[in-house]
């Protein structure tokens, strides 16, 4: 018996002819019926219940098929973990608390050594800082250092949050603003901005955001939108903004400094490209 032979059966079980199971798995029909006697032989029972070119499962084929399904259910899990655990062989993988620093991190990472990939996952701070201790991430962007002894910290880039209105909005003439100045105003909102979300949602209770995910999109509705948004002064997002007005936050908390983290335990090539970053970055 083989996998082969459990997904011949789950497939003649799930179309009910053994026609349409062979033409699914690409195989001849008369293969795929060898095969499935040569099963029914090893197990010593008859699976199925044939009549004509119609077969159906019999008491025995059902409890087989139940076995069956789950084997192949383990099956696959078992691949993906080790597609994963090839992944991690050829790539770093990093957690961050927000966008910005992690296109910083890749550009210097490309810069240094073009040939490493970099996976990410955008995470709470508390988390970050885990993965790190942990050794579950080679690589964490965090919004202050850590002071431990088997963790290496550098700064790694400043970003600063601003608003942008439409041109001729009201408060598109003033020099700053605070929270409290828009505070009730509807805004258009990229998603996937770390922990900015949370600021904004606790500083902005009255306020509604029109959450768009893909940048595309949201590029193109912000040339247009009437509502209120943000952006910041990271280079990977300055530029041009027709129709827009961009007006800075005069708040403490609109200030973030991001610090890249290492375990000195964790891959040599984190540790490697940690080096090079901390060097460049003095």
């Amino acid at each position: 018996m083989n996998i082969d032979q459990l997904r011949q059966l789950d497939a003649v079980a799930e179309l009910g002819t053994v026609s349409a199971a062979a033409e699914r798995l690409r195989i001849s029909q008369p293969a795929l019926s060898r095969s499935l006697a040569r099963l029914e032989s090893e197990l010593g029972c008859t699976l199925l219940d044939r009549n004509g070119r119609n077969v159906a499962l019999n008491h025995a084929g059902r409890t087989a098929l139940e076995y069956a399904r789950s084997i192949l259910h383990e099956e696959r899990l078992m691949r993906i973990a080790l597609d994963e655990l090839a992944h991690r062989a050829t790539s770093l993988l990093v957690g961050t608390v927000a966008p910005a620093p992690l296109w910083r991190l890749t550009a210097l990472s490309v810069e240094r050594f073009p040939e490493r990939l970099l996976s990410s996952r955008t995470m709470k701070q508390q988390d970050v800082e885990r993965g790190i201790l942990d050794r579950d991430l080679d690589l964490g962007i965090s919004l202050k250092p850590l002071h431990y002894p088997a963790v290496r910290c550098c700064h790694l880039m400043d970003e600063a949050l601003a608003i942008t209105t439409p041109n001729g909005h009201p408060l598109s003439q003033r020099s700053s603003l605070t929270f409290a100045d828009v505070d009730g105003e509807d805004f258009l909102l990229m998603g996937g901005i770390g922990f900015w979300r949370g600021l904004v949602d606790e500083k902005l209770p009255h306020s509604t955001f029109l959450v768009q995910e893909d940048r595309v999109v949201f590029e193109s509705l912000s040339a247009t939108s009437p509502l209120l948004g943000f952006v910041t002064d990271a280079a990977y997002l300055s530029g041009e903004m027709p129709g827009r007005t961009v007006v800075p936050l005069d708040e403490p908390e609109a200030h973030a400094s991001f610090y890249l983290l290492v375990n000195t335990d964790g891959p040599e090539q984190a540790n490697e490209l940690f080096e090079w970053i901390a060097g460049k970055e003095k």
